[in-house]
């Protein structure tokens, strides 16, 4: 182990990557991922929302190995391939709204976002941009002028606007739930559109209807709605980032769905092909046809990558699951409200299906964000054979999202997991002097 993580730190870029933990994996399977020693690993992460289908599903595979020796690559750029097409008439379907759509390819979640932020700065009229605090749409110019977390507080555009998110927890306004009267909400209409800018003005509001890198903060019941229908009054594009918590993991196959809003695009990414490089925006053909030529990837929306998405959609139908995720959700939380109940350290516990959070803070009553109990309590489940990592505007929330075919069995393995390294951390049965070299975001 100690050899594979003194290559890769001599090899490796920093600039691209985050260490939580010395895992050296080796292989997957289901759930679980398995080190070069063979030790097993419940990976209640999804490698950041990726494997909905868990690690090498037969179907999944068997389509990719079709595929690659039938044809492996063609460029969707110049060259037509029935993939593609199969797969945008697939994603086209999975979207409500019954004006004209098309669908953009690319290969990550940050390009795909970029793909929105050009369509909407080359407008020489409705350029701006709303996005929220807390929010993460990824990494190139665009996608992380885009962004609010607070280790992307560089911008580099000047025509992005950023407002706060309806963190309920620890609300931006200082609201208790008895004395809310959404004040985020008349933030935008009374203040935004009204005093601070022309609605003319703006092109977009792109929006997470839940913050996974933010803190796994859900927008409240009857938020979007409300947002929504500010937005259509005034003409500006709803986006909603679906990168992370589409593909049926809040027991919906896109979070927004049940609720009374038609998004004008949809961008998906990260589980949308199981792990090969692929992403998505589907929406209104007067933004996905804006100016031709003017997003365009050599590799993208490859036959190999949109195979893999054609059988991701398929196990996800076929082995329900989307319904699977509700169900597992449910559990997952009762168990979780039960170390909520434990443990003083545990502020929150929220989330939808398969993406929960847990706040930890010094206490209950103070709310103060203890970042380094979370790394902790993240190296601690390592060692213990659970894969998770903190997340969050304070590095402080344990972020869970496993596997849609996960079981009751396995959620409740690990939790005790889960309990057992708070509790020793809690304890000071814990060496945080391990944490110097893997902490990602968080210290």
């Amino acid at each position: 182990m100690d050899n594979f993580y003194k290559r890769d730190e001599c090899s490796i870029s920093d600039i691209m990557k985050l260490r939580f933990n010395p895992l050296v994996a080796d292989r997957g399977e289901g759930i679980y991922i398995y080190d070069i020693k063979d030790k097993r690993y419940i990976d209640f992460s999804s490698n950041w929302g990726v494997v909905n289908t868990g690690y090498s599903h037969p179907k999944v595979n068997y389509a990719i190995k079709n595929q690659l020796e039938k044809l492996s690559f063609v460029s969707t750029i110049t060259i037509i391939n029935e993939e593609s097409i199969i797969l945008a008439e697939k994603l086209k379907k999975l979207t409500p709204g019954n004006f004209k759509k098309k669908v953009w390819f690319g290969l990550s979640g940050s390009d795909a976002n970029e793909m929105i932020y050009k369509a909407i700065s080359v407008d020489n009229k409705k350029n701006k941009i709303i996005s929220f605090t807390g929010s993460y749409h990824g990494q190139s110019i665009g996608s992380y002028s885009m962004s609010g977390h607070p280790m992307q507080k560089k911008s580099y555009a000047s025509n992005v606007i950023k407002i706060p998110y309806p963190y309920c927890y620890r609300c931006p306004f200082s609201k208790e739930e008895k004395s809310c009267e959404r004040e985020c909400l008349k933030f935008i209409k009374d203040y935004l559109l009204n005093l601070a800018y022309s609605p003319d003005s703006i092109g977009a509001l792109i929006a997470e209807t839940i913050q996974c890198d933010g803190g796994v903060v859900p927008m409240p019941y009857g938020y979007l709605e409300n947002l929504y229908n500010i937005l259509k009054k005034n003409g500006i594009f709803l986006i909603i980032d679906e990168v992370k918590i589409g593909f049926g993991r809040t027991g919906y196959f896109f979070s927004y769905e049940k609720q009374k809003i038609i998004p004008d695009a949809v961008v998906m990414g990260k589980s949308i092909a199981s792990g090969l490089p692929l992403s998505a925006v589907v929406g209104r053909r007067e933004i996905l046809d804006k100016e031709e030529g003017l997003h365009l990837f050599t590799t993208s929306g490859s036959p190999i990558s949109a195979r893999a998405s054609i059988a991701t959609i398929l196990v996800i139908n076929e082995e329900k699951l989307v319904e699977n995720s509700s169900e597992m959700g449910r559990i997952l939380m009762e168990s979780l409200n039960d170390l909520l109940k434990k443990f003083d350290q545990i502020g929150d516990v929220r989330g939808r299906g398969l993406v929960v959070g847990i706040e930890i803070v010094k206490d209950k009553k103070s709310k103060i964000p203890d970042a380094k109990l979370a790394a902790m309590i993240s190296y601690n489940c390592y060692e213990k054979g659970l894969i998770l990592y903190p997340v969050g505007i304070f590095s402080n929330v344990l972020e869970i999202t496993p596997p849609l075919i996960i079981n009751k069995e396995e959620i409740y393995e690990a939790v005790s997991i889960l309990e057992s390294a708070i509790y020793e951390c809690i304890k000071g049965d814990f060496d945080a002097s391990k944490l110097e070299n893997f902490c990602g975001w968080a210290l």
